[in-house]
């Protein structure tokens, strides 16, 4: 249920509906708008009506949500939620570039991309310290040496720094080390995961599951919301689908789908969506056109000796003449493309 607010409503007025909502045993969240102020009532709402606040003098009107994800939702917030990151933002006429390897793989090569990404327009510097993967034999990355790898990178490049979590054991150690915690497509509907994740102050990357709905998506980013932590970005990375030709099947389509339904922010994993770099760029350039809010690319130095993911890795240079190219595309689009 929203509760909608006169223009001008006093704080005082707004803790006294607060209360009220709290008084049913429901979670009240409050949204600031530019012109009226509105208060979500979460929870079980059968155990209130809407006649209970619509007598109030501050009130406007109270609307129910119909949809089952209720603080992610367009009908809660009107205006896009613009995350913004040591500087860096996401949304708000800003197409953020995330750029780095899939792994860390130690402090030189980290050092070494983080500085060519940033001199080439990067906003943001990612690498993975935990990596999931299909085989337990498989590089499984460094844990705390690549967070500090990670760490020191930011301190040279000046770029924040954003890296999975995996488990919730590991959420005070990688919250000590990153700017924005990425949720992997595996761990989506972790939902003790996503509980930690929502108690924290941090932004947050939720990825797209391998075969998960819109509707399955915007349910996890609900638990994150539910919790407090409204710092959350959606990651379009491809979907399993019947075709083989690529690593995943792109769904361009899910970017403005989701830009109708939620406030979040949306940005796009082209280099796990195709698994190859050729179709990087063009997928990353049809992302841009269709509304994203970023994009997140996968280079290293040299991707034939990568310990992961190097089939679908731009080399450095390769990402540079990437970003010159894309920029005029977010300027098409009435945006500016990372710190291009």
């Amino acid at each position: 249920m929203i509760i909608v607010l006169k223009a001008g409503t006093a704080g005082r007025e707004i803790a006294q509906v607060e209360e009220k909502i709290k008084s049913y045993g429901l979670t009240a969240h409050v949204s600031r708008g530019v012109e009226r102020t509105i208060i979500g009532a979460i929870g079980d709402e059968r155990k209130m009506q809407p006649e209970a606040f619509e007598g109030m003098e501050c009130v406007e009107k109270v609307l129910r949500i119909l949809k089952p994800y209720k603080i992610v939702s367009r009908d809660f917030q009107k205006e896009d939620t613009v995350v913004t990151v040591r500087g860096q933002r996401i949304g708000g006429g800003t197409v953020a570039l995330f750029a780095g390897p899939c792994s860390v793989e130690g402090r030189e090569m980290m050092l070494g991309i983080g500085e060519k990404v940033a001199s080439s327009g990067a906003s943001f510097l990612r690498g993975g310290a935990f990596k999931p993967r299909t085989s337990p034999y498989a590089f499984q990355g460094l844990g705390e040496e690549g967070l500090r790898c990670l760490a020191e990178a930011r301190e040279a490049t000046g770029l924040p720094v954003a890296t999975e979590l995996m488990d919730p054991r590991d959420i005070d150690l990688v919250g000590r080390y990153a700017d924005v915690i990425q949720i992997g497509a595996r761990n989506m509907q972790n939902f003790r995961l996503l509980t930690e994740v929502g108690r924290l102050d941090k932004p947050v990357i939720l990825k797209r599951g391998m075969s998960a709905t819109i509707m399955e998506w915007l349910m996890s980013a609900e638990y994150i919301a539910s919790e407090g932590n409204r710092q959350i970005i959606l990651c379009e990375r491809g979907v399993r689908t019947f075709e083989t030709a690529t690593r995943n099947t792109f769904d361009v389509s899910a970017i403005p789908v989701l830009k109708s339904l939620s406030h979040l922010p949306v940005i796009a994993d082209p280099s796990h969506a195709t698994g190859k770099m050729s179709l990087v760029e063009p997928l990353a350039a049809a992302a841009i056109a269709a509304g994203a809010d970023g994009v997140m690319v996968e280079v290293h130095h040299d991707p034939e000796t990568a310990l992961s993911d190097g089939p679908q890795s731009l080399r450095p240079e390769a990402f540079r003449e990437m970003v010159g190219r894309l920029k005029g595309i977010a300027v098409a689009m009435g945006k500016k493309l990372g710190n291009a």
